[in-house]
């Protein structure tokens, strides 16, 4: 059985997607649904969902240990982070090498690092007149948006497109790969 934690930080479609492609499969568990905001919507998925979820500060995340404690206790297989906006802290990356992944809502390394998220993201690709994009899925290391990538998928931009339908297009590619990558890298484990 393999275990897997999800962290995100906002109304959790991603994690949403997650939950439903993985609840039928027996040799995956969601063991965890963790948010660094208290009212964060994917909290309430996990609630739906009878899945155990934990809110932190960042006093719990970055200076104790408090979560990378319970990570172990629940013997994670692999962190998957869904629209979770604060880095990793080094204790979390060594503990689990190559053990968690990101989705970014662009095709690294362009529009990445620190503040380049959601609605910022898109509004640079927007600004730069980019005639595609696409997400990014890739390992978590010590920098922002800089692990090695596993996956890429694009989609094009039309000149009609805004900050908000390419976020739509970018939301469709996460939707329909997210889950699939990480079963494949669960497999591959």
């Amino acid at each position: 059985m393999k275990k897997i934690a999800i962290f995100a930080s906002g109304t959790g479609s991603n994690a949403l997607k997650i939950v439903q492609y993985f609840e039928h499969l027996k040799d995956v568990e969601i063991c965890l649904i963790a948010s660094n905001k208290s009212t964060a919507g994917v909290l309430e998925i996990a609630k739906e969902n009878s899945i155990p979820s934990l809110h932190f500060t960042k006093s719990e995340f970055e200076v104790t240990d408090h979560v990378l404690l319970i990570l172990k206790q629940l013997n994670i297989d692999l962190i998957v982070l869904a629209g979770f906006l604060w880095k990793i802290p080094p204790a979390i990356i060594q503990a689990f090498p190559n053990k968690i992944i990101n989705i970014h809502p662009a095709l690294l390394p362009k529009y990445g690092g620190k503040g380049m998220y959601g609605k910022y993201v898109h509004k640079a690709v927007y600004d730069s007149k980019d005639t595609e994009s696409g997400m990014t899925i890739h390992y978590v290391n010590a920098k922002y948006d800089d692990g090695q990538v596993i996956f890429q998928a694009t989609c094009s931009l039309e000149p009609t497109d805004n900050p908000s339908t390419i976020a739509k297009k970018v939301l469709k590619l996460e939707h329909q790969y997210y889950c699939k990558i990480i079963d494949k890298v669960l497999k591959n484990q």
